[in-house]
């Protein structure tokens, strides 16, 4: 593990290395880091705001779509100049002007089975902040079959849910929580709105979460599903625990615990 920061690091850093839970050890953790965002979207511009900020040493985006006019509502991490470009790409620039001590790569290409398969394993964690099930379960399997902790975030409306996966050490998976998500069409936000800030706290969560793991903080380890409800302004979380049944762990069994 890296531990010779620069003077500039040192300065940068420096509230995060106050902080006795982080100090040095869980900086270098960071700076050693490298986390896959998959979504440059809602969820993702917030995440990938404060995965820079904090000194995440390696970013990855994986997303294809370009960017419109309606994401800036709640995509902050965009300006007005960067509608018609490709998210990843806008996203990239303002990542490295936010930290330029930083790396980020951009995949822009959507998420599947195959190309899931060749970018998952590169990376230390993934996030994934899609706005349908399909790529939600396609996201979760790919973390099943490589042994990779995942942190899932969704927002719909004022609703949000966020969950941290680790079916490495024996934990569920996405398909645990939500067995008929395949059967299922969820509306996205382009069909049913969504409270802009809303997003902005659920990334900024999922940044929180993601620290978290990489710093193997007290408390990580209990795999826990979280809602929170901006309206009632309530945080309620649930326990998870593996499905026995769920199709994904039984064909993957030989390498997960």
């Amino acid at each position: 593990m890296t531990f010779d920061f620069s003077d500039a690091e040192l300065e940068r850093y420096s509230r995060h290395i106050l902080l006795p839970q982080v100090g040095g050890t869980g900086q270098a953790r960071l700076k050693n880091a490298s986390v896959l965002v998959i979504g440059a979207g809602g969820l993702g511009a917030p995440l990938s705001q404060q995965l820079a900020a904090s000194g995440i040493g390696h970013i990855g985006l994986m997303d294809h779509d370009i960017l419109e006019l309606s994401n800036l509502q709640r995509q902050v991490l965009y300006n007005t100049e960067d509608i018609g470009r490709l998210k990843v790409d806008a996203a990239a620039d303002h990542l490295r002007a936010i930290n330029p001590l930083i790396t980020v790569q951009t995949h822009a290409i959507r998420a599947t089975p195959d190309t899931l398969d060749e970018l998952v394993p590169k990376y230390d964690l993934i996030c994934d902040g899609t706005d349908n099930f399909e790529t939600r379960l396609a996201v979760s399997d790919a973390c099943v079959r490589h042994g990779k902790t995942l942190v899932s975030g969704a927002v719909q409306g004022f609703a949000g849910q966020l969950a941290v996966f680790r079916p490495q050490y024996g934990g569920p998976c996405y398909r645990c929580l939500f067995p008929e998500a395949a059967e299922t069409e969820a509306p996205t936000c382009g069909q049913s709105g969504v409270l802009g800030a809303a997003t902005g706290v659920m990334g900024s969560m999922m940044a929180v979460e993601v620290m978290r793991e990489i710093m193997d903080l007290e408390g990580r380890k209990e795999t826990r599903f979280m809602m929170w409800d901006a309206l009632g302004g309530s945080l309620r979380s649930f326990p998870l625990s593996r499905d026995p049944s769920c199709p994904v762990h039984q064909s993957n069994s030989d390498h997960l615990a």
